[in-house]
C-alpha cells in the first residue's frame, strides 16, 4: 500500500498488518510488546480469534513475529477485528502530516470510571480500538504523551455521539482494551506539543474521528 508518509510501507494479510519503516522511529504506545518509549522499525497489528486465551500473548506475539522475519525490536498489538477493515488515512497542512491505521471493534465497549474493572482470569472479550499514529516529525517525549491524550479525546467523544451502551446501561468512552500507538519518523518539524489546539494535534482528533466514522460501530 502506498498511501502512507515517505519512507514507510503498510502490509497486510488475513493474520497481520505491518508498518515498517526505512529507519527507526521514536514511538510511544501501550501495547502488548514493546510498550513504552522504544526506537524501531517495525509496527505489528496481528489478527487473533475472538476465543484467543494464550497464557503469556508477549511471548506468542514475539514467536509469530519471527515467523514474518521481525527479529529485532518491534511494537506488536492485537486484534479480534478482521484485518481488511482496518482503515488508513493520511492527513497534510503545510508541513504536518501524518498517517493513522486503524482496527476498530466495538463488541467491548466499557464506561471508564464507571464499568467494574475485570477481576476473574480467561479470555479477554472481543472488540478492540488500536490506533496507530505515524507522524512526520520529531515530538517530545512530553508531546507524544498529549498526542495520546488528543486521540482518546476524539475516539471518546465519537463514541459518546453514537451513544453506545455498556454492559452497566452507562455511554461507553472506549473499549477495555484499547491500544495507541505514537509514532515519530523524525524527519519532519520538532513539535514540542500535540494538543487539539496544535495543527498536529488538529489532524489527530480528525484522522481519528474519520476512521472511526468509516469503520462504525457493529
Amino acid at each position: 500500500m502506498s498511501d502512507l508518509l515517505p519512507g514507510l510501507m503498510l502490509t497486510r494479510d488475513d493474520q497481520a498488518l505491518i508498518v515498517h519503516s526505512d529507519t527507526p522511529m521514536y514511538i510511544l504506545s501501550s501495547a502488548v510488546v514493546g510498550g513504552g518509549f522504544i526506537h524501531a522499525r517495525f509496527i505489528l497489528n496481528r489478527h487473533v480469534s475472538k476465543h484467543y486465551d494464550h497464557p503469556d500473548p508477549a511471548r506468542d506475539l514475539r514467536a509469530f513475529a519471527h515467523t514474518r522475519g521481525i527479529r529485532e525490536p518491534f511494537v506488536g498489538l492485537m486484534t479480534a477485528v478482521y484485518l481488511h477493515r482496518a482503515q488508513v488515512i493520511t492527513l497534510a497542512e503545510d508541513d504536518v502530516r501524518l498517517s493513522l491505521v486503524m482496527t476498530a471493534g466495538f463488541s467491548n465497549v466499557t464506561a471508564a470510571g464507571l464499568s467494574p474493572p475485570v477481576r476473574e482470569h480467561g479470555p479477554t472479550p472481543p472488540g478492540t480500538i488500536n490506533l496507530i499514529l505515524l507522524i512526520h516529525g520529531e515530538l517530545t517525549p512530553a508531546a507524544m504523551v498529549n498526542a495520546v491524550i488528543t486521540a482518546t479525546e476524539a475516539k471518546t467523544h465519537t463514541l459518546l455521539q453514537w451513544q453506545l451502551p455498556s454492559p452497566g446501561g452507562h455511554l461507553a468512552t472506549g473499549t477495555s482494551t484499547d491500544a495507541v500507538v505514537v509514532a515519530c519518523t523524525g524527519q519532519g518539524p520538532r513539535m514540542p506539543y500535540a494538543g487539539p489546539a496544535t495543527p498536529i494535534g488538529h489532524l489527530i482528533a480528525r484522522a481519528v474521528r474519520q476512521a472511526l466514522v468509516t469503520s462504525g460501530p457493529s
